[in-house]
């Protein structure tokens, strides 16, 4: 039970961070304009569930001038943890008679 509850979490945690990274291409590329309140507030909300995934390594990423690479780093390490892990921890569990 715990490990798809933390299944459901990465997963979600996944798509807020490919809709940020869309999102961020479309405002640089001003397909959309952030003066819009609902793409303001869009943005805000996105950027405050992201940031703090960010933050740890970005303090460790190399500075690539424009471009950012921590949100793939970040998609890179929840494919590993919910897939070869949880993988692992599930059947860690049913060994142990825990499932």
């Amino acid at each position: 039970m715990l490990l798809q509850i933390v299944h459901i979490i990465l997963t979600v945690l996944w798509w807020f961070i490919i809709a940020q990274a869309v999102m961020s291409w479309l405002i640089a590329f001003n397909v959309i304009n952030t003066h819009n309140d609902f793409v303001n507030q869009l943005w805000t909300v996105l950027d405050r569930i992201t940031e703090p995934l960010y933050r740890p390594f970005r303090r460790i990423m190399p500075d690539f001038g424009g471009l950012d690479l921590t949100p793939m780093l970040v998609l890179i390490i929840i494919i590993i943890l919910d897939g070869p892990v949880l993988n692992y921890l599930g059947r860690l569990a049913y060994a142990n008679g825990m499932a």
